[in-house]
């Protein structure tokens, strides 16, 4: 499934002015009360100016952060893999507990300050 089909079905419970950085798969899709943040797509036959160039840039620098803390996540294969359990809400407690226990693995790591 695309990732917009399956963002305009899941219903987000964000907080009012909280931020959204999205990338260009997600173009069309908002919520009400929510800043969304996206990159600057190149118009046809034109060019980016210098301060779109360097707002993706940023952008960029947040999302990189972003796709690592996902991977890591993803090191408990339960998210990853094909999941048979059918209770209600049973997903996003797995998902809830494999976010818990990568903020536990980044807190007790002796390589990285705690911030």
């Amino acid at each position: 499934m695309h990732d917009l089909a399956l963002a305009d079905t899941t219903p987000y419970p964000l907080p009012a002015e909280s931020e959204l950085v999205q990338d260009l798969g997600f173009l069309g899709f908002s919520l009400t009360g929510v800043i969304i943040t996206m990159a600057h797509k190149k118009p046809k036959g034109k060019m980016l100016t210098e301060g779109q160039k360097a707002q993706n840039r940023q952008i960029a620098r947040r999302r990189v952060r972003i796709e690592h803390i996902i991977s890591s996540v993803k090191r408990c294969a339960i998210v990853t893999r094909a999941f048979r359990l059918r209770a209600d809400d049973i997903r996003d407690v797995v998902m809830e507990i494999c976010c818990a226990l990568h903020n536990l693995r980044i807190r007790l790591s002796p390589w990285q300050a705690l911030t």
